[in-house]
């Protein structure tokens, strides 16, 4: 499994940590950055984590900023990427089983670093289960 992974300065830290976490666990990853707590512009980390989700260079992303909003957003432009926020394990679990997100979106500035991290294990644990909710999915694209 290869994991994008993007962030703004607001979520830069806890992209560090994710980062170790992935390391350990023997996940391949790209950093797309940013790589400092300098102010700059989340669509700048965004879009090319989500590009690289949809052109399959990674199975799936994860992007991070203050609120996860603005990441969410930017990265949901694209046809065939299913970024879901999630503040809670439970809900990065639901975001993969029921809806097939392919990146995970955490709102920085909301969760602990520890919280981050059993989000982000919870998601990348979780596989989509199909059946149902695969004509819902279907129904999403426009």
């Amino acid at each position: 499994m290869k994991i994008a992974i993007g962030a703004d300065h607001a979520g830069f830290e806890l992209k560090e940590k994710i980062k170790g976490l992935l390391t350990e666990k023997k996940i391949e990853f790209e950093d797309f950055g940013t790589f400092s707590t300098d102010s700059v512009d989340y669509p700048d980390f965004a879009h090319p984590t989500a590009k690289a989700v949809l052109k399959g260079d990674a199975e799936l992303g994860i992007l991070l900023c203050g609120s996860g909003n603005g990441v969410a957003m930017t990265a949901n432009k694209y046809a065939g990427i299913r970024a879901a926020m999630a503040w809670t394990p439970e809900l990065a679990e639901l975001g993969r089983q029921h809806n097939n997100a392919n990146i995970l979106v955490l709102p920085a500035r909301f969760i602990s670093d520890e919280e981050g991290l059993k989000i982000t294990e919870a998601f990348l644990q979780a596989d989509f289960e199909g059946g149902r909710h695969q004509r819902r999915v279907d129904k999403i694209s426009c």
